[in-house]
């Protein structure tokens, strides 16, 4: 049987052979990190992410108009383009012109045209500019071309649950 150091110091001369019988000797002090702390931080920082996250809007605002229609499901991360109420083009938060928009959407999806993109015009917008980004983005070759809206507005006296060839 092979002791320690300590151990055959403890049974030498000191103590007669006698082991202590408090604690562990003098083996040396047992470093342990508490990691109380850094957990209750991590998890005030997830509240904080949490609360703040839908706050985070992106682009310039906006009033969106309101319809009938619900919330599509969220996909892959879509490319935002913001029409203001005077006509402005925006994508994401910075102003692009209108013959900048397609060549830049088309490097930001990477050539990706099945890239979803949210068109989000100001209901106070007028229709040309609208249609106009909408037609430029089809003829980019863009496929998932959404037209952002708020719900809650006018019905159009059909439930959800009738469909349109009845």
């Amino acid at each position: 049987m092979a002791l320690s150091a300590n151990d055959a110091f403890a049974a030498s001369g000191r103590g007669g052979g006698r082991r202590r019988r408090h604690g562990r000797g003098r083996r040396g002090a047992l470093s342990e990190i508490n990691v109380t702390p850094m957990v209750d931080v991590m998890l005030v920082l997830l509240i904080v992410f949490m609360i703040s996250a839908p706050l985070l809007t992106v682009g310039v605002p906006v009033e969106l108009p309101k319809t009938e229609a619900g919330a599509i499901a969220d996909q892959t991360e879509p490319l935002s383009v913001s029409i203001s109420a005077n006509g402005d083009l925006h994508i994401g938060e910075e102003a692009v012109t209108y013959a900048s928009l397609s060549p830049r959407l088309i490097a930001m999806a990477q050539g990706k045209t099945d890239r979803p993109i949210f068109v989000r015009a100001d209901g106070r917008a007028p229709y040309a500019p609208v249609a106009q980004v909408m037609a430029a983005l089809s003829t980019s070759g863009f496929t998932s071309i959404n037209l952002i809206t708020d719900t809650g507005g006018p019905t159009s006296g059909q439930t959800p649950a009738q469909s349109p060839d009845r």
